[in-house]
């Protein structure tokens, strides 16, 4: 599988704050896993995140609006990637 990847990526821990843009949607916690200058991976248990759908975020080195651009689930792991859009 060839590295699709436009940016390098700097491994990252800590605690993120997620919640989709959407009326009733509910605040989810998750882990950041790495991050570059436009978007981060993390790690959460909500299924529900979706590609294609914008989220708020918050973590210890940035808070913003991001797009979820793929959402990997394996087991009762939930992995997705987010572009950051910019600031809230």
């Amino acid at each position: 599988m060839s590295e699709r990847r436009e940016e390098p990526r700097s491994a990252a821990k800590g605690e993120v704050r997620l919640r989709a843009e959407a009326a009733a949607s509910r605040a989810v916690k998750g882990t950041v896993i790495d991050t570059s200058a436009r978007g981060f991976r993390a790690r959460h248990d909500c299924y529900d995140l979706t590609s294609g759908q914008i989220v708020t975020f918050e973590h210890r080195l940035e808070a913003g609006r991001a797009r979820i651009m793929w959402t990997r689930i394996v087991g009762d792991v939930v992995e997705s990637g987010f572009l950051i859009l910019g600031p809230q």
